[in-house]
């Protein structure tokens, strides 16, 4: 009974000190061997995935940023074949999103829309890109099982991390000790953002230029926050939502007959235009527009939304994407509409509202996403650990502040005329709506000397549009295209 007791004894304390001690190695890596078929060719490809510091000013670890890195077999010049480095948005989202639903080689098991299905997995992505590149998926501080050192408490410097433009410094410098690691500095290379990684990929691409003296071939940015207009508010950015209302509005069939009849993308042509040209001058008076021209830009505004002109007038034109998604269907069918993805429908307690109680499409992808990364990583990588993998993480507050990233953007790709542009947008997604991703565009290079340079791609869904079968196809193939056409090939950098 004694020798039980003592055993017992043993393996609770064994187990306490294993608990206190859930934590990743700095520096590590697992590798694996699998194969794809991508577009009807089957291959092999290597997967590492691991961790890898984050080093302050002496050269003494303050993070360690987990990542998972593909390179294709049997390629005969690495140094020509380009690397996509690929990053998530938030801030404090994992690198989840675009690895297990989009460029990788894995995908999840859903349906051709998006949905959850059960059980839940993954299977092979016949459309991922990497058959043209190698890919790293990076999870930033805090994100996915990546951790800062400590994980937590007074000592965590967060302004090393947690801001517009120290996660840009630390990215970069991280990226040129990865680069270095795997002997990547002679291939092209491209970086891919998604959602505030918009933000973050204007900016790495100045910050690798000029502080890392890493030249980059493209920059791919995809439903891309620009917080100059999302957060700055009033009459540009309000206005710039109405093309979204024209897309969600016909895709839920709450147009009129005469708009309803026609194509999407016969549409939304009419709706930008009277945005630029109409609605934005009109709230820009605000109280001292006259009683006529303010009625006759609600009867249109509502012509292109599918509201009332009431709920227009209301609003005095500047109508919150909050309130659309509450009220679009609630005299139809009562049902709210995504957020990120207005195709999908949310049931409120009540019908009667403001706003949604919950976001009804991230709820949705939750359900497929946070166990298809966890089975993966453990299983079919082999990275094994207790650690929580975080795809949301804490980050917050979030330093805003000297958001310069659309000019670096400008910056960079002045100084280097390799650099060009792909912008991917879904037409539904409500929170970095697609005409605010085309404004951003325009605006980077006010003088329209580089406009060549820069490619926009809508597809028929939201926020991750590539959740859609057809468009995961679409958009992957307008990725490989673009990298196909921005290789140089010998061709010098010059003007």
């Amino acid at each position: 009974m004694q020798r039980l007791f003592l055993f017992s004894l043993l393996i609770l304390s064994l187990n306490i000190s294993l608990s206190q001690n859930r934590k990743l190695p700095i520096d590590t890596v697992v590798t694996t061997q699998h194969s794809v078929t991508v577009n009807d060719a089957a291959f092999t490809y290597t997967a590492k995935t691991g961790t890898q510091p984050v080093w302050d000013e002496l050269g003494e670890p303050i993070a360690s940023l987990h990542y998972t890195y593909y390179t294709r077999n049997n390629v005969k010049n690495r140094a020509s074949r380009p690397l996509l480095i690929s990053f998530n948005g938030g801030p404090g989202s994992g690198s989840v999103w675009m690895h297990l639903a989009y460029t990788g080689p894995r995908i999840l098991k859903i349906d051709d829309e998006g949905y959850p299905v059960q059980p839940y997995g993954v299977k092979q992505n016949p459309y991922s890109i990497l058959d043209v590149t190698d890919i790293v998926y990076v999870n930033p501080a805090n994100t996915g099982y990546s951790r800062t050192i400590p994980e937590s408490g007074k000592e965590v410097d967060r302004s090393k991390f947690f801001g517009i433009n120290a996660d840009i410094k630390y990215l970069a410098e991280w990226l040129n000790t990865f680069v270095t690691r795997n002997n990547r500095w002679s291939s092209p290379k491209y970086i891919i953002g998604e959602s505030y990684g918009g933000t973050r990929v204007m900016g790495l691409a100045l910050a690798l230029q000029n502080q890392q003296w890493m030249y980059l071939n493209g920059v791919i940015m995809v439903s891309p926050a620009d917080y100059k207009v999302i957060r700055v508010g009033g009459p540009v950015s309000s206005a710039l939502n109405l093309p979204y209302y024209t897309a969600a509005a016909w895709y839920q069939k709450a147009l009129g007959n005469d708009l309803q009849q026609k194509d999407l993308l016969d549409i939304l042509p009419e709706s930008e235009s009277y945005t630029i040209n109409t609605v934005i001058p009109a709230i820009a008076k605000g109280g001292f527009i006259s009683d006529s021209e303010k009625n006759s830009v609600a009867e249109k505004m509502a012509y292109y939304s599918g509201l009332t002109k009431k709920e227009i007038l209301d609003h005095n034109l500047d109508v919150p994407t909050s309130y659309f998604w509450k009220a679009l269907l609630r005299d139809k069918s009562g049902y709210t509409i995504g957020r990120l993805d207005s195709r999908y429908l949310g049931l409120d307690k009540q019908i009667s509202g403001s706003e949604p109680d919950y976001n009804s499409e991230l709820t949705s992808w939750l359900h497929s996403f946070t166990p298809a990364i966890n089975y993966y990583l453990q299983e079919e990588l082999q990275f094994k650990t207790d650690i929580k993998y975080n795809m949301f993480g804490p980050v917050r507050p979030w330093d805003n502040k000297e958001d310069d990233t659309r000019d670096n953007l400008r910056q960079a790709m002045a100084q280097n005329p390799y650099l060009h542009v792909l912008v991917q947008s879904g037409y539904y997604d409500g929170a970095t709506t697609y005409f605010n991703a085309k404004y951003t565009m325009w605006q980077v290079d006010p003088s329209g000397r580089m406009r060549d340079r820069f490619q926009f791609k809508g597809y028929r869904s939201g926020h991750m549009m590539y959740l859609r079968k057809e468009d995961l196809e679409k958009a992957n193939s307008d990725i490989r295209l673009f990298i196909e056409k921005t290789v140089a090939k010998g061709k010098s950098a010059k003007y």
